[in-house]
Parts: C-alpha cells; sequence; structure tokens
C-alpha cells in the first residue's frame, strides 16, 4: 500500500522508479511512466547487481503484514525474517556493489515504544525513547540494527518509525469502517486507548523529504500531530460517512479470542510525538483527524 502510493508520487515528481521484486516477469518495464522491475530474493541473499549500480535512493519497505493472521511461532519468525533479512541484502548488496546511492530510507514502526506508561501520556515517546521488550519492540530492533550496516558503506540513513496509517487503499482504515456497513461503529476494549495516526500523503511526503534533504539523518516518528482515543477516531469516521449507527464496544475478551496475542496492539496506547519531524521542517496537509477523515472519505482512491 504504502509502496504503491510512494511510487506513484515519486513517478510524477519525474523520478525513475525501480521496484524489486522477487516476480519481476522478465524485467517488464513502463518506459513512459519510467517505471521498471528488478529482482531480488531475500531468501537466497541475491539481488539484481545491475539494479543496484544504476540507484540514487534506495527505500526499503519490504516486511510481512503484521496484522495479517494470528501471531503463532511461525507468523512471528515470518515477520522478523522479512524485515531483517531483507535489511541484510540491502546493506550486503551496498558493501559488495559498485553503486552511487546517496541515502537510504527505510520503514519501522510505534511498535518500538510499547504502552503508554499512564493514559492519558502528558509525555509522548519521543525517538530516544528505549524499546519495549515485547514482541514488536524488539522486532524493530532488529528491524533497525539489520539496516545501520549501510552507514559503514558511507550511506546517508533515515528511518521512520511508522504510526497507524490511513488510506482507503488498505490497512487499518478499510478495516475500521467495515462494521459500518451495517450501521455499528465498533469501538475497541475501552475506546480510551490513544492512537498514534497519519495520512497517508503525509506519510509519502516524510519519504520524499528523507530523500531529498541531506539534513534529514537517523529516527523520525512517522505519525501526525494529534493523536486520538480509538473511540475518537472511529467516532469521526462514523460521523464522516453519514447515516444512521450505533456505538458499541467490543469487549476486550472477545478480541483476545480472536485476535490472541496480537489483541495487544489493538488494546493497547501508544502516544508518540511528531516534533522532530516538525523541527526538522516538515509541515502535515492532514494534523488533524477531522481533516485526514474528511480527505479520505471525499477520495476514495487515496
Amino acid at each position: 500500500m504504502i509502496g504503491e502510493a510512494l511510487t506513484k508520487e515519486l513517478l510524477a515528481k519525474g523520478y525513475s522508479v525501480i521496484v524489486l521484486s522477487r516476480q519481476p516477469s522478465g524485467g517488464r518495464k513502463d518506459s513512459a511512466a519510467k517505471l521498471s522491475y528488478a529482482q531480488w530474493n531475500v531468501e537466497a541473499q541475491t539481488i539484481d547487481k545491475e539494479a543496484v549500480g544504476k540507484t540514487d535512493y534506495i527505500v526499503h519497505l519490504a516486511g510481512a503484514n503484521v496484522a495479517e493472521g494470528r501471531w503463532t511461532d511461525k507468523r512471528k519468525q515470518e515477520i522478523r525474517d522479512s524485515r531483517t533479512r531483507s535489511g541484510a541484502l540491502l546493506v550486503k548488496a551496498l558493501k559488495e556493489y559498485p553503486n552511487r546511492v546517496k541515502a537510504v530510507v527505510s520503514a519501522s514502526a510505534i511498535g518500538w515504544y510499547g504502552p503508554d506508561p499512564q493514559v492519558p501520556n502528558p509525555k509522548p515517546f519521543t525517538e530516544e525513547a528505549p524499546a519495549h521488550p515485547d514482541f514488536l519492540g524488539t522486532t524493530c530492533v532488529q528491524w533497525e540494527d539489520s539496516i545501520k550496516g549501510v552507514t559503514e558503506a558511507g550511506k546517508r540513513l533515515v528511518i521512520l518509525r511508522t504510526g497507524i496509517v490511513l488510506s482507503r487503499k488498505g490497512g487499518a482504515y478499510k478495516e475500521f469502517e467495515k462494521p459500518l456497513k451495517f450501521g455499528v461503529a465498533s469501538v475497541l476494549g475501552s475506546g480510551k486507548q490513544v492512537v498514534s495516526w497519519i495520512h497517508i500523503t503525509d506519510l509519502v511526503q516524510l519519504y520524499i523529504t528523507a530523500l531529498e534533504n541531506e539534513r534529514w539523518q537517523g529516527i523520525y516518528n512517522a505519525v501526525a500531530p494529534s493523536p486520538v482515543t480509538n473511540k475518537e477516531l472511529i467516532l469521526t469516521i462514523a460521523k464522516e460517512k453519514g447515516g444512521f449507527f450505533v456505538p458499541a464496544k467490543v469487549p476486550e475478551m472477545a478480541l483476545k479470542t480472536a485476535l490472541g496475542e496480537m489483541s495487544v496492539e489493538v488494546l493497547k496506547s501508544a502516544t508518540v510525538s511528531s516534533k522532530k519531524a516538525e523541527a526538522a521542517g516538515y509541515r502535515f496537509f492532514f494534523p488533524t483527524i477531522g481533516v485526514a477523515v474528511h480527505n479520505l472519505n471525499k477520495k476514495a482512491s487515496v
């Protein structure tokens, strides 16, 4: 979802984009759009040497969907490996192959921080906060560590710890919308847990800023300046959609039964600060949930 939105915007700005894929379909190419595909195989740790050689910037978005399926031991390993082994492959390529890469921008997640120590939390998590020792916290540590080797290859590195991405193309927003078709606004658990979110447009623009602005280096939280409670988020979406709806709480026990360990994430409160990105000059297009949801409801393709 993020990769498609970012590719579209980069092409619109005049960039040529090479998408790394396990199945590049014989190197298919859209010359008009300056879009091409090259092969990599994370399991075999192989990558198209020629593609690396003609690249100016690398964006690392690879990783199995955290919210897809229960967190069995096998699934957890897949979530970790898909992130860390792909990062390791990029580091290896930049160290071994001649290249002109100026910068690498890598995804991470606000799962790094764990739950708020209190709700509401008057001190949002900043980039200096230590990682939480739970599954997502330790996964984020390994994820970020796997790509840090690019700095040894002399490349500028930016890591974006991303919150809940709101897009009509997929992800959490579509899940939040589903019950509304039946006139139900489903509030998860108490509804008091804080959601640190970001509109897909702002996330794409943060990636482009990180690529183009040489002063950006290190870790930045990719979240909007105004986190909201789960209840406020759901009710904002419901009111924007219009029509009749009934607010209904989904009990914590039901979520734990349905989702297993993953229920921790939908019930967790995480208040994360965007101040570092703002201090570095970024101005959000959608700083509040009201304007973000209004835009998403208006533009089904976003």
